[in-house]
């Protein structure tokens, strides 16, 4: 592997952990008091409180760091929904895998939480843990050699979980190829979206990032470091592909690559009436023209979310043949009369077109507002009439600054993973509400929350379900029926390989 790629070593592996901030040795943690133990025999400054005696369990020796100060356990309390909040007791930053085999052990030994956290993107505490360990993947960050398959522009890389996927595609383009699919921000970790399925505009054509998966390496939460594959030992597989963590800590993951164009041409098509965009849309995505379809809903003067945007890119050579205007567009009825875009683009500047939006938002201050988002799986056969109806409710309504309306079409035959939970219909749709809000106002935060569970409740009751990254609050019972018929093998994974029940409490799906 190259030495860009190698790991950080910031401890011999003989020594012991260190808090970043006092510099002082955490050795032990005392189970009576839930608190951390430095040499000097006082806590940790992960809590205030004082020890009370008794044993202390020795805190075995790692590569990396064990963090308990206090700014770095109050970065973990938050996430980018900037809503819910629970402080770990400690954070491990582990510099090598078999750190965060021997933390889980450590953790069941002394019954303590443990969550994963990538980039911290969740929107409501999914990644949180009270007094728990956060294992920050981040440090995790290898990407392994492409091996494409001679003369067949496919291949496949095995990259780490914390590695984000705008790094995995500059990797895997320097071999002219790329993953099939891409959620629409690239600053997201690997093991973060594999964890709850990878939707994007690709995903019509070839399923989410998890149905593009063969091979993982995950630590479970008994503390073992297994391979998995949809050969071997396929129940964990199963249950950890969009499985939230549950049973499962992802260390590594080999994904499966497809040949990159060099440019795309991108279209966005201007659409006055929602049911010809989302007949529109099917067309699209059942006749596989292009290799990215989705779509936007744009408020009028009025506030009323009337005005719609088809965004379509086909992929040029040697991904695809050249485009043709001509033939791509024929047949959509869009309103020839408004704003059409036509252009061509590099790839990856396609792939990596919100950065600059990011940027600006980082820059004003407006990234850390809150996100109180609402991402919902419809029926494709009700998709208008559910649609029509949760758009009407948010009319008038301000989603905020780099807020968006998102509505796009999915192939069902095309999503194979057991726990990505899809409406019973050929093409469903994802509608997500993209909310970004000023976190100072934290009872507009929580009113939208529950508007949130109410439009829920709304799109289950008519055979949709939720995609698992926003803001509604679930209870296992919740979780059960999301879950279906894939709920008994689900349960059993979790008694089988988390049987302390000490993953990801913060998803809330085994407890409440």
């Amino acid at each position: 592997m190259p030495d860009r790629h190698r790991l950080p070593q910031p401890l011999n592996r003989r020594t012991a952990l260190h808090g970043l901030a006092a510099g002082a040795a955490v050795i032990a943690f005392d189970p009576l008091a839930r608190t951390w133990v430095t040499a000097a025999g006082h806590p940790a400054p992960a809590t205030g409180r004082t020890t009370t005696g008794g044993p202390f369990a020795d805190v075995p020796p790692l590569d990396g760091t064990l963090v308990t100060d206090p700014a770095a356990l109050a970065a973990d309390a938050d996430d980018f929904g900037h809503s819910v909040h629970r402080t770990p007791a400690a954070i491990l930053r582990p510099g090598s895998v078999a750190d965060v085999v021997t933390m889980i052990r450590f953790c069941n030994d002394q019954g303590i939480q443990v969550a994963a956290r990538g980039q911290g993107h969740a929107t409501n505490g999914q990644a949180q843990v009270d007094g728990g360990l956060i294992v920050e993947t981040a440090t995790l960050n290898a990407i392994g050699p492409v091996r494409a398959q001679q003369g067949a522009g496919t291949g496949t890389v095995t990259v780490q979980a914390g590695a984000v996927w705008s790094a995995v595609v500059h990797a895997t383009l320097a071999q002219g190829l790329t993953p099939p699919v891409f959620t629409d921000y690239l600053e997201l970790s690997v093991g973060g979206t594999l964890s709850v399925g990878g939707l994007g505009g690709q995903t019509h054509l070839y399923g989410a990032q998890v149905d593009n998966v063969t091979q993982l390496q995950v630590v479970t939460g008994a503390g073992e470091l297994l391979t998995c594959s949809a050969t071997r030992r396929p129940d964990l597989f199963r249950a950890v592909l969009a499985g939230l963590g549950q049973c499962a800590v992802i260390v590594s993951a080999t994904l499966r690559l497809v040949t990159a164009p060099v440019t795309v041409r991108h279209f966005l098509l201007p659409y006055t009436d929602l049911a010809t965009f989302l007949d529109d849309q099917r067309l699209l995505a059942e006749d596989d023209r292009f290799a990215y379809v989705e779509g936007e809903v744009v408020p009028d003067a009025a506030g009323a979310f009337t005005g719609y945007v088809l965004e379509a890119v086909a992929y040029g050579p040697p991904a695809g043949p050249e485009p043709d205007d001509t033939a791509l567009l024929a047949g959509l009825r869009y309103d020839t009369s408004g704003a059409v875009t036509a252009e061509t683009l590099d790839y990856f500047d396609f792939l990596n077109r919100l950065a600059a939006g990011v940027a600006a938002l980082e820059q004003a201050g407006l990234w850390s507002w809150a996100h109180p988002w609402l991402n919902l799986l419809l029926p494709g056969d009700s998709a208008a009439t559910l649609a029509r109806t949760l758009l009407d409710g948010i009319a008038g309504q301000d989603t905020g600054p780099g807020g968006v309306v998102l509505i796009y079409p999915l192939v069902s035959d095309r999503l194979r993973t057991p726990l990505l939970r899809m409406p019973a219909d050929p093409v469903p749709y994802l509608l997500a509400v993209l909310w970004t809000m000023d976190p100072a106002d934290q009872a507009a935060v929580q009113a939208r929350a529950a508007a949130n569970a109410a439009a829920y409740e709304t799109v289950r009751v008519a055979g949709g379900t939720q995609y698992p990254v926003g803001t509604i609050a679930m209870s296992p019972a919740d979780w059960r029926a999301q879950y279906g018929r894939s709920w008994p093998e689900f349960a059993a994974a979790k008694q089988r390989y988390d049987p302390n029940r000490l993953l990801a409490p913060g998803q809330h799906v085994f407890t409440p």
